[in-house]
């Protein structure tokens, strides 16, 4: 016959108040007038402990501790669920037991590197090899900084710590902002999984501000575009290829050559092409914004020399990937295929006394770069680069040319001859 089961509760107890102006909350079990209670390593203001039960107030911080003490709530529930009678020597074995088992699971959630694994795999299994691979470049480099790290380390002197540390060492600020970039987003899903608070979160204003790398602008004028759409390849050779693609690039609103890669037959409508840049692809739907690139005699001819034979809507434009390739396939032909670009760019470049080291990257920047200087607005370079913040778009767009700047240095000593003596 199952006994009445004791009351059971998380309170502030207010007996002893600890060196910070906090009190511990504890699980009270109470069983016929007699009372225990068992302390679950969270410690609270009065204040916050008030926040915490009013139900009306929803920020992050009170759904965490709620959440938290749900959890130890109904452990204990499901402890007294399994007892033919109650005793309190009975609860606490049962209870421990399973707490240690749950210590261990807690131990490993805060495992920086366990964490980590875990996101890479989750990238892993959805085709995300190459942020898979830049995740598991961030944990390395952590690693390397400090072992057996755990979340809970995180924080702003360990930030700074190891930011110094990979300056010291002759690294980037763009690369020791992409690791910590990877870092910041684990710490979010710790967040997520009661690992770690709002208020521990290390990042932020007044906290630690990743760096941002130094934005080194890639791109031509249209005169030095001019000469490499002028520029006469052997047909069919893959100089020939590499021009066309970095042009292809250029024209369709600067494309990246995976999106290249990976544009269909169905994306084209007409004399226009509809496609989701694949970096963005995972946006929330109402945030997305398709690039709308509108095709050329230039670009259509392009497609002509270099297309697929299979038109059906699902196939590749173009052969570089096949329908088949596994995530990393895929991801190594399409470096193969920018490292091939790139090569015969900067032999045409020189060719052509271009004295700049072009890449696919110049591209997307000579796009819009040009366009600018045509007298775009901004707000139609953004939406064409599919930018949702006009500040990226600013990152994009190159300084005036040399010339331009002369004429204006000139014009700083332009003086009329009617100007006051």
């Amino acid at each position: 016959m199952k006994i009445a089961a004791p009351t059971i509760a998380v309170i502030l107890d207010t007996r002893r108040i600890k060196a910070d102006n906090t009190y511990p909350l504890k699980l009270r079990l109470t069983y016929q007038r007699d009372r225990k209670y068992y302390s679950i390593g969270i410690d609270l203001t009065p204040a916050l402990w008030a926040d915490v039960e009013d139900k009306t107030k929803t920020r992050r911080e009170l759904r965490e501790i709620r959440n938290r003490i749900n959890d130890f709530e109904g452990r204990a529930a499901q402890v007294m669920k399994g007892m033919e009678s109650f005793s309190f020597l009975a609860f606490e074995e049962m209870y421990f037991r399973s707490e240690k088992a749950d210590s261990r699971e807690i131990a490993l959630r805060n495992d920086l590197a366990y964490t980590f694994e875990k996101i890479i795999q989750q990238m892993q299994e959805e085709g995300r090899v190459g942020t898979a691979i830049s995740y598991g470049n961030a944990l390395a480099s952590l690693t390397a900084y400090r072992k057996n790290s755990k979340i809970t380390d995180v924080t702003p002197d360990y930030l700074k710590g190891y930011e110094k540390k990979m300056i010291l060492a002759g690294r980037s600020a763009t690369t020791v902002g992409m690791y910590l970039r990877a870092l910041r987003a684990v710490i979010n899903q710790a967040i997520l999984d009661g690992v770690l608070t709002q208020k521990d979160y290390p990042f932020g204003k007044n906290r630690y501000v990743i760096p941002s790398g130094v934005n080194i602008k890639k791109s031509l004028t249209l005169a030095e575009v001019e000469r490499i759409y002028h520029y006469s390849a052997i047909p069919g050779s893959q100089e020939e290829k590499a021009k066309d693609l970095w042009l292809f690039s250029y024209l369709c609103n600067g494309v990246n050559i995976k999106d290249v890669c990976l544009l269909k037959w169905k994306n084209i409508d007409g004399d226009k092409i509809k496609f989701i840049r694949a970096k963005t692809a995972r946006t929330t739907k109402s945030k997305l914004r398709p690039i709308i690139a509108v095709l050329t005699d230039t670009t259509n001819e392009i497609i002509t020399r270099w297309c697929n034979q299979d038109r059906s809507p699902e196939a590749y434009v173009f052969p570089f990937i096949p329908q088949s390739a596994t995530p990393q396939r895929e991801l190594e032909l399409i470096h193969y295929l920018i490292k091939l670009v790139n090569k015969y760019m900067k032999r045409i470049a020189e060719k052509l006394k271009i004295d700049k080291d072009v890449t696919t990257y110049f591209a997307r920047h000579s796009f819009a770069t040009v366009l600018k200087r045509s007298g775009a607005p901004i707000e139609f370079i953004s939406e064409s680069l599919g930018h949702t913040d006009l500040r990226t778009t600013e990152n994009y767009l190159d300084s005036f040319e040399d010339d331009v700047k002369r004429e204006y240095a000139k014009a700083l000593l332009n003086f009329s001859k009617n100007s006051v003596k």
